[in-house]
């Protein structure tokens, strides 16, 4: 019996792939040439995972490969009409991102609280400004989205004493569902987006729900920059509707040395890292390693995502 044929859609470092030697034809392919070797493919790792190559390739003839697996918690960027109406199984990299992103965000919010950013910024001017912080413990945050994720981050925010609302997509024990968003907005000192993308969420926070928050409230995106109507969030904080804001990901990306968001008074920017640890391509690459071998094996694995809902359902979490 011939090796399955394992194309991967490449980006530098490499997966490590050792462990598969002699299991497995591995070929490599990259934007220019994924539509023509996809019919050939068992399986399809998505390494390049901030590609939408995949999305531009799959309608095309031929043969398509049983399984695709992307090493991130995001599938929009791979998802089209064709992809989800095929038999081929899609997962992702549940498991991998969660606490890191977790961390960050409590990072962002103990940093926001205690203005950390302005003693960074009164160092490098060599001026003494004596200034007063906020308490975190006793806080209320609204945390939007109820997957894994966002699951993670209340956890770390309550461990820092603040009270943590989650709102999915429809309520359950321990999540609101959708109708509760807007008054946990209006009461929340932080609200985080750790939504997937999706048609039903995409601009979901624009000039309305941005008015609908206090004064006083932070704004904290880690889920998709197309999640946010940047302009608006923008105007927010121009406004001073919102008091500030933490973007890790951009309706563009890379963001442009030009774009306006570098200069917004209130907004901290980083360059999409909130789930990126030291050695994180190892660890995705040894999941998609053992993702593999139950495949193989035939046997079930988890992180399937269901294709029409765009995300991994909460009775495979």
């Amino acid at each position: 019996m011939s090796e399955p044929t394992l194309l991967v859609l490449a980006a530098d470092p490499p997966p490590r792939l050792g462990r598969l030697a002699g299991r497995v034809h591995v070929q490599y392919a990259d934007e220019q040439t994924l539509a023509a070797r996809l019919p050939y493919a068992d399986v399809l790792l998505v390494w390049d995972f901030t590609s939408e190559a995949v999305r531009a390739a799959w309608p095309g003839e031929g043969p398509r490969p049983r399984w695709v697996h992307t090493p991130s918690a995001g599938v929009d960027r791979l998802l089209c009409p064709e992809l989800i109406a095929s038999d081929t199984v899609v997962t992702n990299a549940r498991g991998v991102f969660e606490e890191p992103i977790a961390e960050y965000v409590a990072g962002l919010v103990l940093a926001m609280a205690k203005d950390l950013p302005g003693t960074l910024e009164l160092q490098r001017q060599r001026r003494w400004r004596h200034r007063e912080g906020l308490r975190v413990a006793g806080t209320r945050a609204a945390v939007v989205g109820a997957g894994p994720i966002g699951r993670a981050v209340a956890g770390m925010l309550e461990a820092l004493g603040v009270t943590a609302a989650v709102v999915g997509r429809t309520e359950r024990p321990g999540v609101h569902g959708a109708q509760d968003l807007d008054p946990l907005l209006a009461r929340a000192d932080w609200v985080v987006c750790a939504a997937p993308l999706t048609d039903a969420t995409r601009g979901m926070f624009d000039a309305r729900r941005f008015g609908l928050m206090q004064p006083s409230a932070r704004f904290i995106n880690v889920g998709r920059g197309p999640l946010v109507v940047e302009d608006d969030l923008v105007a927010a904080l121009n406004k001073r509707w919102i008091a500030g804001a933490a973007l890790d990901v951009f309706s563009s990306e890379p963001l442009t040395p030009d774009s306006p968001l570098w200069d917004v008074p209130g907004l901290i920017v980083s360059p999409h890292m909130s789930g990126d640890t030291v050695g994180w391509r190892d660890r995705l690459g040894e999941q998609f390693v053992d993702l593999y071998e139950l495949w193989e094996a035939g046997k079930p694995f988890p992180n399937v995502v269901d294709k029409k809902r765009g995300y991994v359902p909460m009775h495979d979490v």
